[in-house]
């Protein structure tokens, strides 16, 4: 049964160093196109009475095709050049959750990461075996032509030239999608290709349930983007529900004081939060994050707003 507070969306296209000085015009207005087509998507499904979870993966597909981000196509370089993929979605009602990491043809490693939730006993497949069941499951696929874009190979090339060559300030964003749809349930998405010039299998908080990405309708919906490393050791996206749900934190104040806490051990990054109340909210400790966000009751959408830097709404 749809209720009163109707439905919200949060998408967030990845935080990092991004200025009004560093990014061109072409770039802000492309990833702003981009946003707001992933909102599209999402409202869709929700607008016309639509599940959280197919809204979060319909978002999360449409960033995951744009190379303005760090997921599927653009994705950010591995030391060696390549691609290694990881995504993970979850919904709140039962808690359900999967996740993929280190896939290297998946086009849409959402797509995978939604067929290990509903078609496996598993929570996360890594690496060729994560590949195999994607061949059992028929998810498209797609060489490194459609992956590996020029732009990353020349910011790969400029960070192995630099003895400090790990990118911990993610200028490049991993793509995350929060939902609650007109019957009071949550989901998150999150997708990501990870740091430039990761090395030896490096997997960050994105496919991690409870770190990158999280769902409970007692509570929120979370994903992140940013310090990876940190997001895990905080175990943020838990965090922050935890916050709402035992000590009555507003969505706003939960993610905040979670993002002070990554903050405190060193990192940086941004969390996009629904509430399984109908409340919203984003947390934001970079210069700026792709971020955006919609509401509505049925057929009727409310106010939508998209933002990149950090003093924008």
């Amino acid at each position: 049964m749809t209720d009163t507070a109707g439905w919200t969306l949060v998408i967030h296209g990845g935080s990092g160093i991004i200025e009004r000085g560093r990014l061109a015009p072409e770039a802000d207005a492309g990833a702003r196109a981009a946003l707001h087509a992933a909102l599209d998507a999402g409202s869709a499904i929700l607008s016309a009475g639509g599940a959280a979870i197919d809204a979060v993966q319909a978002a999360i597909e449409v960033l995951e095709d744009d190379s303005h981000f760090n997921a599927g196509r653009g994705a950010a370089l591995t030391f060696e050049g390549g691609v290694e993929l990881d995504a993970a979605i979850m919904e709140g009602t039962g808690r359900r959750a999967g996740a993929v990491a280190g896939v290297t043809t998946v086009r849409n490693p959402v797509v995978l990461a939604r067929a290990v939730m509903e078609h496996s006993p598993h929570v996360l497949l890594a690496g060729a075996g994560a590949e195999r069941f994607a061949d059992e499951r028929e998810v498209a696929r797609a060489d490194a032509d459609w992956f590996v874009l020029p732009a990353r190979r020349r910011q790969l090339e400029s960070m192995r030239a630099d003895a400090d060559w790990f990118d911990v300030d993610m200028k490049y964003g991993t793509v995350g999608a929060v939902a609650r749809d007109g019957g009071g349930h949550v989901a998150a998405a999150t997708s990501t290709g990870g740091v430039t010039g990761k090395r030896w299998g490096r997997i960050g908080d994105s496919p991690l349930i409870g770190a990158g990405t999280y769902a409970d309708d007692r509570s929120v919906a979370v994903s992140a983007t940013g310090s990876g490393e940190f997001f895990i050791r905080e175990a943020a996206g838990h965090e922050i529900g935890a916050r709402v749900r035992l000590l009555g934190e507003t969505v706003q104040q939960a993610a905040d004081t979670v993002m002070a806490g990554v903050k405190a051990l060193g990192g940086t990054g941004g969390v996009i939060v629904a509430g399984a109340d109908g409340s919203t909210g984003w947390s934001i400790t970079t210069p700026g994050m792709y971020r955006g966000k919609t509401s509505g009751v049925g057929k009727q959408a409310g106010e939508r707003i998209v933002s990149i830097y950090g003093d924008e709404a």
